[in-house]
């Protein structure tokens, strides 16, 4: 019942990576300037989506704290810093992209996107670093506690982080290829095909840290998994990129969903059976079995998530496949 909630976790998880990443990755964008009014479209490409992307995040800080109190705790104290980057960015992103349209002014509504940016790096750096830093492992005590926060400033963990910026600026790249009007997305693909060298480079600089790391490779239980999950990583770019070349902008898309969901399919293979890995005393690591709720609380939590499940997913299939297309001037504004 532990590995069904463990799946159920990396599932939500990711799927916030690839959903909320569009958020972040057409935030990114906003840097590049431009005029208003492509700002605006960009905005209102993204505007169906936005507030459903989060749901994913909610319901998978649910399932941590319900189904995995210890791990909750401990990941909460033991990456405090990226945990806390990540949800300042989260909130700002989302005050940005609502407050926008409040003021009258250009520059009032510039300041605002420039919020978005930075809410954007903040969020796609720190989960970023998040997720590396689980890959290199914590020092854990004897009686399983963290202690400091220290090891998250390594070369792997920044690293990773700046991977995660480049793969979340090239998934916005690509998601708006496919919403905005045909000249519009046009000119976004060439953009994205440029993004693409960045992203690879990015992931294949994290990949060498790592293995040239001590700490990651102590942390990875599973070898195996470590080596092919990021070589497919890097097949997902490259797909990406033969895609767009080919002006198949819905394979490109796919694509970079496949590498914003990779590192979390990385982070829960190669750790296994550890939630946690120790890189002080192997002994002290936090298995999936410990972390996890009694079984009677994982049952009762069953019970309850069975039907909310189902609904997330319609709810979300039926919003894609309503707003699904390029916008237009008859498209609604909602930012």
């Amino acid at each position: 019942m532990e590995l069904a909630w463990y799946a159920l976790l990396g599932l939500f998880f990711a799927s916030y990576f690839v959903l909320g990443g569009l958020d972040y990755g057409v935030g990114l964008l906003l840097a590049r300037g431009g005029t208003p009014a492509a700002r605006r479209d960009a905005l209102t490409a993204l505007g169906p989506f936005f507030l459903g992307n989060e749901v994913w995040l909610v319901a998978a800080v649910g399932i941590l704290f319900g189904a995995f109190p210890t791990l909750e705790g401990e990941l909460l104290s033991g990456y405090y810093p990226a945990v806390v980057g990540a949800l300042a960015g989260v909130i700002l992103v989302t005050a940005g992209v609502q407050l926008r349209s409040r003021p009258a002014t250009a520059g009032a509504r510039a300041g605002w996107d420039r919020v978005v940016v930075v809410g954007s790096l903040l969020a796609a750096l720190g989960w970023g670093a998040l997720l590396g830093g689980l890959l290199q492992g914590l020092p854990l005590t004897a009686d399983g506690h963290v202690t400091g926060v220290g090891h998250l400033f390594t070369p792997f963990v920044a690293a990773a982080g700046l991977a995660m910026a480049a793969l979340v600026a090239l998934h916005g790249a690509t998601f708006l290829t496919l919403r905005l009007p045909p000249a519009a997305g046009a000119a976004t693909a060439r953009l994205a095909r440029r993004l693409v060298p960045v992203a690879l480079a990015a992931v294949g600089t994290a990949t060498v840290v790592g293995l040239l790391s001590d700490r990651v490779r102590a942390a990875a239980q599973q070898p195996v998994a470590a080596v092919l999950l990021p070589s497919a990583l890097v097949a997902a770019l490259l797909v990406a990129r033969a895609a767009l070349a080919r002006r198949r902008p819905g394979w490109a898309f796919a694509a970079t969903c496949a590498a914003l969901a990779l590192p979390v399919l990385l982070v829960g293979a190669a750790r296994w059976p550890y939630a946690l890995v120790s890189g002080t005393d192997p002994a002290a690591g936090l298995t999936v079995a410990d972390a996890a709720a009694s079984t009677p609380t994982l049952r009762l939590l069953g019970w309850l998530v069975l039907p909310l499940v189902p609904a997330l997913l319609g709810f979300q299939a039926m919003c894609w496949w309503v707003f699904r297309g390029r916008i237009d001037g008859r498209a609604p504004v909602y930012w």
